[in-house]
């Protein structure tokens, strides 16, 4: 029992005994001023790139809370026709989200009922062809498996659903004037852990600014009104192509603000990209286009529509951002562990070099007999003869 509480007694004793490591004081000139650079080394480190650079003395947020708002302006003329805002942009919400529609194909009266499928991977001879494409999705509606008359020379297969089908071989010519309208971009952010607000609209801007501005990178790098023709140039495309066969350009604002500055350092960074850039190295779907119709009914109670088939410019505007702000937590964390590791590297230094020297005075010299021991410190000093 006693030699149970004395093993009892040992553990406790051991466990609250502090230990110390022996420093060795190496007086080498060579050594010494390795060592001073790599800590000089890792100091600039710290203080160059974790703490100025990084700002690892911030606590930071990225959870940014973002709202955007579009409005697009600016009349065209297409197929005789003029078109204004009504006419060309889709969703009519102003998200952060819309097209501009630049060439339309329309297919006029369609009614529900039976009739040719219009494409002429369709083309058949008699009705046993028809019915082996059954289990294939037509273009334009229900297969039937019945083969009839296309017009005066050819045959299809016949669909049920809405009739005359569709004809989209004929691409006419986009809307040209696009290129001129302008784009009003209202963007608002926050970053909760701050309860930090901002929005695009910097002091300087007014209702007087606003009308004659276009945003530029270099006098108007802050103007919310973007022209299309400059969106897509900064986007590096061309506005022709684009026009033609669609695509989705996007529109990026960054918010990296510095919240130990002023509030008005805080600025919006604008950049564009093109977003669907496969459909530039495709001939398989290439560009941006859907579809959507427009419905009306006769006298006689029965429903017709207009479809139209949309190419169109997607815009696309995306918004990302942090904030940083002084917070003593992180900067006495990045304090201890800068200056750890100079410690950490002064003591591997000496303790090497120590080793190295030992073996190499054993070998060829001798420590000399008066080394100085002290009991207090731990600590000695080797010094080797010249």
């Amino acid at each position: 029992m006693q030699q149970c509480s004395g093993k009892m007694w040992n553990c406790v004793t051991d466990f609250f005994t502090y230990e110390t490591t022996k420093s060795v004081v190496v007086k080498s000139w060579t050594i010494g001023i390795i060592n001073r650079v790599v800590q000089l080394l890792i100091i600039t480190y710290f203080i160059g790139w974790v703490f100025l650079y990084e700002k690892a003395y911030q606590v930071r947020d990225t959870s940014i809370e973002s709202s955007v708002m579009t409005k697009v302006k600016g009349f065209g003329e297409y197929n005789n026709r003029i078109m204004d805002v009504a006419d060309y942009v889709t969703p009519t919400q102003g998200a952060s989200v819309f097209c501009v529609i630049t060439k339309l194909i329309t297919t006029e009266n369609q009614v529900q009922g039976n009739c040719p499928e219009s494409e002429m991977k369709f083309k058949c001879d008699n009705d046993s062809t028809c019915k082996k494409q059954m289990s294939k999705p037509s273009s334009n509606g229900l297969l039937t498996g019945r083969c009839v008359n296309f017009n005066g020379t050819q045959k299809t297969c016949e669909i049920k659903g809405w009739c005359p089908a569709e004809i989209d071989s004929i691409q006419p010519n986009p809307m040209m004037e696009v290129e001129n309208f302008t784009i009003f971009i209202k963007n608002s952010i926050r970053f909760p852990r701050f309860n930090f607000t901002k929005g695009n609209f910097l002091p300087n801007i007014n209702s007087t600014y606003i009308k004659k501005c276009n945003f530029d990178s270099e006098s108007n790098m802050y103007c919310p009104i973007f022209k299309v023709g400059d969106v897509i140039r900064f986007a590096q495309q061309d506005f022709t192509t684009l026009a033609k066969k669609g695509g989705v350009i996007g529109i990026k604002i960054a918010w990296i603000c510095d919240l130990d500055k002023a509030d008005d350092e805080c600025k919006p960074a604008y950049s564009f990209t093109r977003l669907d850039a496969m459909s530039e190295k495709t001939t398989v779907s290439p560009g941006y286009n859907f579809r959507y119709a427009k419905y009306f009914q006769m006298e006689n109670g029965t429903e017709y529509r207009t479809l139209l088939k949309a190419y169109a410019i997607r815009f696309d505007v995306l918004v990302n951002g942090d904030a940083g702000k002084f917070d003593m937590i992180p900067t006495l964390i990045n304090m201890v562990a800068a200056f750890t590791s100079v410690g950490v590297v002064s003591d591997s230094h000496i303790q090497s070099t120590s080793s190295f020297y030992r073996s190499r005075d054993h070998s060829q010299h001798s420590i000399k007999p008066d080394e100085k021991f002290s009991t207090d410190s731990g600590a000695f000093s080797i010094e080797r003869y010249s």
